[in-house]
């Protein structure tokens, strides 16, 4: 399915409404305009299977363009507009991008790769020019709204990893060379058939297009004939307007988001009617038990969440009666089935943690990199996202952390997620990152840096906060698995999909130590 196949039925609805903006198109609007893109893009070459890459903030014609490559069947890929010029130009290189698409916002950094990225043969922009670039809207007015008269095959995403751990990879999945007329594709059975949308909902999306869920979602809400209500930015107030102003039947969003609300003045969260809301989803990032019980009482027993990557190799599916029937689960394997291995691979005891693999699901492989496609392999072919878990005696799962971030203090193993899990919840503290730094005696000790509500005013204020706040933690945990030492910053270095990029300041931390990782 996509947007052309509604026109019969409602070509006038709004198929997506920029919240910001106020900017609005219809599905007459969105597939006229992508087959013009998709003409386009066919003019210049580009054949059914080729890669064109995009990096653009969350634009007007954001998703016109995605579905333009998709009608043209040809691999995209949705760099994130928050990389560096030196990330960008590996993207668009490592994926053989043939047409790159951006926009004046972007205007410096495009200008800078363009003698980096000497494959590209095709340079469009939005709302303006420079040099090396064409006009996007000049360009695609020149092509017909038809659609292309050969049988049009569907395209595919080719995303990259969020790069916490070196450079972001391509995630590579066989091009399936499938007809666009016809082809469920993506996640749309997966969001109509558990998630329960159809045409008659309506679509909230508070996050980047250029991530894997955002864009996914959206383009599989767009054909199921959905209407797509998109924030250029998460404001935890303004979301909750816009449910209310909407009608917003379903909604992604990521734990943050959850973290945001609940730190809104209770007058402020009342104001608003969220009683539309049918099914808000959550992924990306485990939940804090606290936090996710609030929420269910706030909106209902409507909160929905699911584990997976951009992937695709598995899939786990918790709602709300399950959850509060096992308390910080993210849920149970679906089409898939969840294997808990040791060190050497084998199976542990239920209830014992170890790393989480998949048995079952897609298939994928990191682009141009065989030794990280290697290394998320098991010996029987099952696939892992390098987290680590455990199941329940009733086979749900729960997540520790990234084994990546595991501490090793003392010969003990510390996984920082609990703690940050206490300490969000602290009202004092707007976002915090727990990790390793050296210590000459353990190896490791934890350490804990915090954004607050407000930052202290000096150095005696700091103090206190931090003593306060390593005691809070210690009133939930083994003092072992608390900071031994906080410091503020207004602001952690988090992702737009709530993704925390804690290797940033693992780095910086165990660099002013001198030491290496």
């Amino acid at each position: 399915m996509f947007p052309g196949a509604h026109l019969e039925q409602h070509g006038d609805k709004p198929a997506i409404i920029m919240a910001n903006s106020g900017f609005t198109q219809t599905f007459a609007e969105l597939d006229a305009a992508a087959n013009r893109l998709s003409r386009l893009l066919r003019a210049a070459g580009l054949q059914p299977g080729d890669h064109v890459a995009m990096c653009m903030e969350n634009h007007d014609r954001y998703l016109e363009i995605v579905w333009g490559c998709h009608y043209a069947g040809l691999v995209y890929t949705c760099a994130s507009s928050r990389l560096t010029s030196h990330e960008l130009e590996y993207i668009v290189n490592d994926c053989g991008a043939r047409a790159y698409i951006t926009s004046k916002y972007k205007a410096d950094q495009a200008a800078e790769i363009i003698a980096t990225t000497p494959d590209v043969e095709l340079r469009l922009m939005l709302d303006g020019t420079i040099d090396g670039y064409e006009s996007y809207e000049t360009a695609v007015a020149g092509q017909s709204p038809e659609p292309l008269e050969e049988t049009r095959m569907a395209g595919l995403d080719m995303l990259y990893s969020s790069g916490t751990t070196g450079m972001p990879k391509g995630i590579a999945k066989e091009f399936p060379n499938t007809p666009l007329e016809g082809t469920p594709g993506g996640v749309m059975p997966l969001l109509s058939l558990l998630f329960g949308m159809d045409e008659s909902k309506r679509y909230l999306s508070p996050a980047p297009f250029y991530h894997a869920a955002p864009l996914r979602f959206c383009l599989a809400t767009n054909a199921l004939g959905s209407t797509i209500v998109a924030m250029e930015h998460f404001d935890a107030e303004e979301y909750l307007r816009l449910v209310e102003e909407h009608q917003i039947t379903h909604s992604q969003v990521v734990p943050t988001m959850f973290i945001r609300m609940l730190k809104l003045p209770e007058a402020t969260r009342a104001k608003y009617d969220v009683s539309s809301l049918e099914c808000v989803i959550h992924a990306a990032a485990p939940c804090p038990v606290p936090v996710k019980q609030q929420m269910i009482e706030w909106f209902g027993p409507v909160i929905r969440e699911y584990y997976a990557g951009s992937e695709g190799n598995g899939f786990v599916y918790c709602d709300s009666q399950s959850w509060l029937a096992h308390p910080g689960t993210v849920g149970s394997a679906i089409g898939c089935t969840v294997h808990i291995c040791d060190e050497d691979g084998e199976d542990v005891p239920t209830g014992q943690s170890g790393t989480v693999y998949f048995e079952g699901g897609a298939q994928f492989e990191y682009h141009n990199d065989p030794e990280k496609t290697k290394s998320s392999r098991h010996s029987k072919g099952w696939s892992t996202l390098g987290d680590v878990g455990y199941l329940d005696d009733d086979g749900f799962l729960y997540l520790t952390d990234r084994k990546a971030y595991m501490i090793i203090s003392g010969g003990v193993n510390i996984y920082p997620q609990e703690a940050e899990n206490i300490l969000v919840t602290h009202p004092k503290v707007v976002d915090v990152a727990v990790f390793g730094v050296p210590n000459d005696d353990f190896g490791e000790e934890v350490k804990a840096v915090v954004q607050p509500v407000e930052m202290p005013a000096d150095d005696a204020a700091a103090a206190a906060l931090a003593s306060e706040l390593i005691q809070f933690c210690r009133s939930e945990l083994a003092d072992v698995k608390c900071p031994r030492s906080i410091d503020f910053r207004t602001e952690l270095p988090r992702h737009p999909t709530g993704k925390l990029y804690k290797r940033l300041l693992k780095d910086e931390y165990w660099k002013a130590a001198g030491r290496s990782i």
